[in-house]
């Protein structure tokens, strides 16, 4: 009986994600680049909190430029100990402020995003990470898809670089898993159960910031993309939340470390720091993913465990073509999903040493 609702259980899950009306396996929320439109962007000014990026902000900063006239740019320096600042400057019409230090309480860069929209004099805001590169032509669509849709929020997430076997791997499967934990569909739509940005590229009413409150609202949060869109959403506003090819991140992993570095920082936050909710999700993923695998030899119930399968991989066939990947990565899912699992209780772990998150340099504790 047990082995029998063992095998029919992630079935069932696997049926029901695809068939689902909200579809979150789906792409069909995306947004590429079209050079052809071109529009001024007098009523935009680029926030960049950018500490130690010597390496990418030039490229950002250039790709920027190409996007049309008229955009000002503001880089905040937070606290960098390299060459950021130098390099920002080196570049005509972005206009660079020296950071202050951290205050307790607050995150490293909701602090330098603050400091930045003090000076924000436009109607629109652009929040870009400073290893975010837009391909010609993609701040216009973005201004023309906020326009039409009538959003006062609209954000993208950047196409991760996949340069080896674990980011081939792992990439392509944390969008997966974003978007599987906030349903675009249901984030975009009027629904407050749902909200859902991401970070990296954010175009939002600079009125939307001050009547939230700005960035002091949500100081201390570490997934501060997904608290922003709430806000948004609370106040009335509507956000809208897509992928893109063309907004690129230059950040590169290439290893298991660094990968697992970028997911441990939140995994935990992103459960609410509950160690019920940890042990769910973790029942959760051995269902789903182990279960049909370790079922598949028994024969009372080998349909049921091959039916769950094929309905795992064909949910993540659609996210691998959008990426233009072999859908032969759909065989490795279960191994994605187990590393992963084992990095959601890394993040764990590091929380109960005392540990909220690490990011560059910055370690924030628990009740810090």
């Amino acid at each position: 009986m047990w082995l029998l609702v063992c095998a029919i259980a992630p079935a069932v899950m696997w049926l029901g994600l695809l068939l689902v009306p909200w579809r979150p396996w789906s792409t069909r929320e995306h947004l590429e680049a079209d050079p052809l439109i071109g529009v001024p962007f007098d009523d935009i000014t680029v926030l960049i909190p950018a500490r130690n990026e010597a390496d990418v902000i030039g490229t950002t900063l250039r790709a920027l430029q190409q996007q049309g006239a008229g955009l000002q740019v503001i880089v905040i320096d937070d606290q960098s100990n390299d060459s950021t600042a130098n390099v920002a400057s080196s570049y005509p019409n972005v206009r660079v402020i020296a950071g202050a230090p951290l205050p307790e309480g607050w995150a490293g860069k909701l602090w330098a995003l603050e400091q930045g929209r003090r000076h924000v004099r436009t109607p629109l805001t652009l929040l870009l990470d400073a290893d975010i590169e837009l391909r010609p032509g993609m701040l216009s669509r973005l201004l023309q898809h906020k326009q039409r849709e009538q959003r006062q929020f609209v954000s993208i997430m950047a196409d991760l670089r996949r340069t080896s076997f674990w980011d081939r791997l792992l990439l392509p499967a944390f969008v997966y898993y974003f978007k599987l934990l906030y349903p675009f569909a249901v984030s975009n739509s009027r629904s407050k159960l749902v909200a859902a940005g991401a970070g990296g590229c954010i175009l939002v009413d600079t009125d939307m910031l001050e009547r939230i409150g700005a960035f002091a609202s949500l100081r201390d949060a570490l997934i501060d993309d997904c608290a922003l869109a709430r806000q948004v959403k609370r106040a009335g506003g509507r956000s809208w939340i897509g992928l893109s090819r063309d907004v690129v991140s230059l950040r590169p992993y290439g290893s298991f470390d660094a990968i697992h570095r970028m997911v441990a920082r939140s995994a935990f936050t992103q459960l609410g720091y509950s160690s019920a909710v940890l042990l769910l999700v973790t029942a959760l993923f051995l269902l789903a993913y182990g279960a049909p695998l370790v079922l598949l030899g028994v024969p009372q119930v080998w349909p049921w465990a091959w039916l769950a399968l094929i309905a795992m991989m064909l949910g993540y066939l659609p996210m691998l073509r959008y990426y233009r990947m072999s859908g032969w990565w759909a065989l490795l899912l279960p191994l994605g999903a187990a590393l992963y699992l084992g990095m959601t209780w890394s993040s764990a772990l590091r929380y109960w040493r005392g540990e909220r998150s690490q990011w560059k340099g910055r370690v924030y504790r628990v009740g810090g």
